[in-house]
């Protein structure tokens, strides 16, 4: 088992990673990333070779940073030492200061269909595509809602698909006000013309959501509606998304504060838990902005340059104030927890539909009696769409963080040169994790 050690570690290579990486680096600290995909930009980075992803990768490599790709946190086998997953075997990771750059992942909500091949989540198609899926001629209409949707919807544009229409659940009103502040934001003002511009003869529909996807073998229909009127439109796949989550899963393992859903921090980004920092989209979802400047802010104060993060305390609450008009403008609306019906599925992994979750009483309960959260994504799909249909409160991560192999935990969170798998009683002491049948 590989064995590694810096004074900083960073948990993600997103934008806020990259930042908090470079400032702790140009400091003259030790700093290792670690990231759980095979090159560094997260989502909003991803294959993007623009200037500020160039001039960021650039600062880390000058000031040394080190990389580990396609590995994940997976939990912590002593204070200051993590224990990381990669498919060529688990690697234990010792830190003297620890930044936690986790980001995002996308919000589904269901609806009848939602489930059929080809509903893909907005975002994850945008992956898909980046990485290789040919979207040349297919007709995908992009619905949910974000100011994300018409940037997929324009990616998807320019790589050769079709978008008949970009269904935006928030109001006509709320748009309206959401424009009406960017007046006050010249640079983010030209970027939504220039977006808007791209899409000129794609339908962008407001106050609409989506009812239901139809098909045999795959969706061929979605149905969007306004409450008093419903379109139907065919389509060779579906792009859908609500917006994003924090991932506060390693925040959560590793004991920091939570609140609402987000990792709690000071003004120079500490958790509550001594010498761990956290930044960007796991303190709630701000925009690649915000990212970098609380990245900055973490990596400088993990450093001990804390003089020059607290110069950056204004550009971030700027960054902050223009992410909370985001999430007032698009604020899901009450018509979406009624969509779904008994038959509707709600958990992928387990198969479990609503008219077995909606007579639960809470969160554990539903997963004690019919297994929602319990599959493979560990509640990560259905756990925020359940808090957001039942108001439950669904933050209850144990480790291992990601699904982990039994030979490597017992390796990477047994006794030093263990060979051989633990009992079960044995592993679920190491890892915490209670029995739920």
């Amino acid at each position: 088992m590989e064995h590694r050690h810096a004074k900083v570690v960073v948990i993600g290579a997103g934008p806020a990673g990259l930042a908090a990486a470079a400032r702790a680096g140009e400091h003259g600290c030790s700093v290792l990333v670690i990231d759980d995909n095979p090159d560094s930009g997260g989502q909003i980075w991803r294959g993007d070779h623009g200037l500020r992803a160039r001039t960021w990768r650039a600062r880390c490599a000058a000031a040394g940073v080190a990389f580990v790709h396609e590995t994940a946190v997976i939990g912590e086998s002593a204070p200051g030492t993590l224990v990381a997953g990669r498919p060529r075997g688990p690697m234990r990771v010792r830190f003297e200061r620890l930044v936690l750059a986790t980001g995002a992942r996308e919000l589904f909500l269901p609806f009848p269909g939602w489930t059929l091949p080809g509903v893909f989540g907005a975002g994850g198609l945008q992956a898909l595509v980046k990485s290789g899926f040919d979207v040349r001629g297919m007709v995908i209409p992009v619905v949910g809602s974000g100011p994300l949707l018409p940037v997929i919807a324009a990616y998807l544009r320019g790589r050769g698909a079709r978008v008949p229409i970009v269904a935006e659940q928030a109001s006509a009103a709320s748009m309206r006000g959401l424009a009406t502040g960017l007046l006050g934001a010249p640079a983010k003002l030209i970027q939504a013309i220039r977006l808007r511009a791209a899409l000129w003869r794609t339908p962008y529909r407001t106050g609409y959501w989506p009812v239901q996807a139809t098909g045999e073998d795959r969706v061929r229909e979605v149905k969007v509606s306004n409450g008093q009127r419903t379109l139907t439109i065919a389509c060779d796949a579906l792009a859908c998304g609500f917006g994003l989550v924090p991932n506060i899963h390693v925040a959560s393992t590793l004991g920091c504060h939570i609140t609402e859903g987000r990792v709690d921090v000071s003004d120079l980004m500490r958790t509550s838990r001594e010498g761990v920092f956290a930044a960007g989209e796991a303190l709630g979802v701000g925009g690649v902005e915000c990212a970098l400047v609380e990245g900055e802010i973490a990596g400088l104060a993990a450093a001990g340059a804390e003089d020059e993060a607290a110069d950056l305390r204004g550009r971030r609450a700027r960054a902050r104030a223009f992410a909370g008009a985001l999430s007032d403008a698009f604020r899901l609306r009450e018509e979406l927890r009624r969509v779904v019906d008994d038959a509707t599925v709600v958990c992928r992994c387990e198969d479990v539909r609503w008219g077995r979750v909606r007579a639960r009483s809470c969160w554990r309960d539903a997963k004690l009696q019919t297994r929602c959260g319990m599959g493979p994504c560990q509640g990560r799909v259905c756990g925020p769409a359940m808090a957001f249909l039942r108001g439950w409160r669904v933050g209850d991560s144990r480790p291992p963080v990601y699904p982990a192999g039994a030979k490597d935990l017992a390796v990477a969170l047994g006794s030093a040169g263990a060979s051989a798998a633990p009992d079960e009683r044995g592993l679920r002491e190491r890892t915490n994790m209670e029995p739920e049948r």
